[in-house]
């Protein structure tokens, strides 16, 4: 017990000390926590074999991080990615995997062995990619997004990798080089009791479907009633609990059956995208998974072996930065073929040059399955921990040398502010504007801020101030004082971070009012659905006064042409409400013709509700524009008369 809690005292202290020093020094809390590792394991030797068995359990981090994406995206979503998942993820693999297996075999490399070797480095790092793009603010970019369906696609090959690397086995390699390999999650699998071990092909492909269908639908018909169930005793950490056994659980189950306990839970994270305890299930597993993925770092760093590396310190960096350069190139080549922006393409290229953690998981079962000798195991290992040592600094790379030079706005630093304003309006453009200025000419004190530095700066020309800085990020709304504000105006024009804009201000600041700029009628819906108080299309009240002038061109008297245009409104929005209620944002098929059969009964009852509204609102409001009654003129002129006329005085 006084060894355990020794070793955790360390590895806290290395965390504590080093990662908010290279966060203040802007290397990032990943390369902190590397930094950590080297000195606590090769330079000052206070942790030693022990690392690889604790990077075995730290690496369930990696399952942890995966399960906590696919929260992030909905199947709907996954759907929409399909081409960059498949083009972008497959080919890199591919060509990645062919032109490594060609140098090899280039440098007289048996063909099995320079085969494990090319699937090896065609990974990347899962861990260290998505944490830092996450940490960067840079996972929502076209970059970001291209980075995370390369990754997402290199965790599904895994699966067919480790089934193929028992085939390419050599007689000759014994397995007593087991205890040298790098440890691993994935690789003990093989070693404990296994569902599948046995079973014939046939037998084994129905077990996997079974698994993978009891995620799917578990995940869909029963985790909501338990989770109710949970959250009606009112105990937070039960809930922690419930969400910690469900993600080992699914864990548990893939190993059993021989698949990426990594890409079990990200499935199951996306079947339960819409589940309404989405975000508790976030905060009880964010802080575990950011723990554990540091305590990953720190032995990736620890279990650098000196010794080794400084035996042969040129060749090693060699082979490091030419798999990075060859990687690079292959990733920069199919950056330019998607017709990724330059600013995109280099994210893109940088971020995944490096081999990953999976490589660690492929090097230990090619040991296992005799297909790599040891020797060479300990060199590809070492080279894999190098590569991802860099890869903080490939990003340091992008950040502040290639990004400045393709965009140079890109990297200005959001501006301070130093006071509070009662509205804070995120997007100052062609929507924005006009509800700013109508504000400020009210004497209501706005904070407007907007990601465009040329925008700002015009406006600020103009004498209307406005503060440049992303709107969607938690930080800057915090320094825009969003916390004492009243109302919270998304006037931005990009739908998804609109969306997602107003989701996080609604939970995190309940008692602001919210109000957005919807484009369409589903992007009202998806706002609705978000938390939105008031959602404006912006077409809507032009289209409406158009469609009016053009009554009035007809001679369509003005009072007719305001009850006909009022009454119009009134209708849309009752229909607005009621489809609402069949609204779907991915609808079966009999959900779909259920909306569209109300929608088109809304329609055709536009004519003869207008008429029924417009003859109430008569009656009923807007009296400012109702006419006088007949006779009204007479019946003044006989009041007059009755006086003695004005002049009867």
């Amino acid at each position: 017990m006084g060894g355990l809690l020794i070793q955790a005292f360390i590895y806290l202290c290395a965390a504590v000390i080093a990662v908010p020093i290279a966060k203040r020094l802007g290397l990032g809390s990943v390369l902190g926590y590397l930094i950590a590792g080297i000195i606590i394991g090769p330079v000052v030797g206070l942790v030693g074999s022990e690392t690889q068995a604790i990077q075995h359990f730290a690496e369930f981090g990696v399952v942890m991080m995966l399960f906590l994406v696919g929260l992030e995206l909905e199947p709907w979503m996954l759907w929409r990615m399909r081409n960059r998942l498949i083009g972008l993820g497959g080919l890199q693999v591919f060509v990645t995997a062919a032109l490594i297996t060609g140098i090899c075999l280039l440098f007289d490399i048996y063909w099995s062995v320079a085969l494990a070797v090319g699937l090896i480095f065609s990974l990347s790092s899962t861990a260290i990619v998505l944490q830092t793009l996450n940490e960067k603010g840079l996972s929502r970019t076209e970059g970001g997004r291209g980075s995370f369906s390369v990754l997402l696609f290199q965790d599904i090959a895994v699966i067919p990798m480790l089934a193929l690397i028992p085939l390419l086995a050599l007689p000759e390699l014994s397995a007593s080089g087991l205890e040298n390999s790098t440890y691993n999650l994935n690789a003990e699998k093989h070693e404990t009791f296994s569902l599948v071990a046995g079973l014939p092909a046939w037998g084994y492909t129905l077990v996997v479907l079974g698994s993978v269908a009891l995620v799917v639908l578990g995940g869909h018909f029963l985790s909501r009633p338990l989770f109710r169930f949970i959250a009606d005793s009112r105990l937070r950490e039960i809930f922690t609990a419930s969400a910690l056994l469900l993600v080992i659980g699914i864990a548990l189950l893939m190993t059993l059956v021989d698949l990426s306990p990594a890409l079990g839970t990200f499935l199951a994270g996306v079947v339960l995208a819409n589940s309404e305890f989405r975000h508790e299930l976030e905060s009880s597993i964010e802080p575990f998974k950011g723990l554990l993925l540091g305590l990953f770092f720190i032995t990736v760093g620890a279990g650098i072996d000196f010794g080794i590396l400084f035996g042969d310190f040129a060749l090693l960096l060699g082979l490091t930065l030419g798999v990075i350069l060859l990687k690079g190139a292959v990733l920069f080549g199919l950056a330019l073929l998607f017709s990724l922006k330059p600013g995109d393409g280099w994210l893109f290229t940088l971020g995944l040059a490096q081999a990953g953690e999976f490589g660690f998981v492929l090097l230990s079962f090619s040991l296992q399955n005799s297909v790599i000798p040891s020797d060479l195991a300990k060199t590809l290992s070492l080279i894999v921990a190098l590569s991802m040592l860099l890869t903080p600094a490939l990003f340091i790379l992008y950040e502040k040398i290639v990004l400045p030079r393709l965009n140079p706005e890109e990297q200005q630093e959001p501006d301070s502010i130093d006071e509070q304003g009662t509205v804070v309006i995120a997007g100052v453009g062609r929507f924005g504007q006009i509800v700013n200025r109508l504000l400020v000419a009210s004497d209501v004190h706005t904070i407007v801020l907007d990601h465009e530095a040329a925008m700002v700066d015009t406006l600020r020309k103009l004498g209307i101030q406005s503060y440049y800085g992303d709107a969607s990020r938690p930080d800057l709304l915090h320094a825009a004082g969003i916390e004492s504000a009243e109302v919270f105006v998304v006037a931005i024009d990009d739908r998804e971070r609109s969306v997602e804009m107003v989701g996080y201000v609604r939970r995190h600041y309940p008692h602001i009012r919210i109000l957005a700029r919807a484009f369409d009628v589903n992007h009202l819906y998806l706002l609705k659905q978000a938390g939105v108080d008031l959602a404006v299309r912006e077409m809507f009240e032009g289209s409406l006064q158009t469609g009016a002038e053009v009554l009035k061109l007809l001679g369509m008297h003005p009072f007719k042409v305001e009850k006909m245009t009022w009454a119009f409104r009134h209708h849309d929005e009752v229909g607005l409400d009621h489809l609402y209620e069949l609204w779907d944002e991915n609808p079966d098929i009999a959900r779909n013709r259920a909306f569209l059969a109300r929608a088109k009964e809304h329609g055709e009852s536009l004519r003869g509700m207008m008429e029924s509204d417009r003859m109430q609102a008569h009656d009923q409001s807007e009296r400012a524009w109702t006419p006088p009654p007949k006779g009204y003129a007479d019946s003044f002129q006989a009041e007059g008369d009755t006086a003695g006329g004005p002049d009867s005085s």
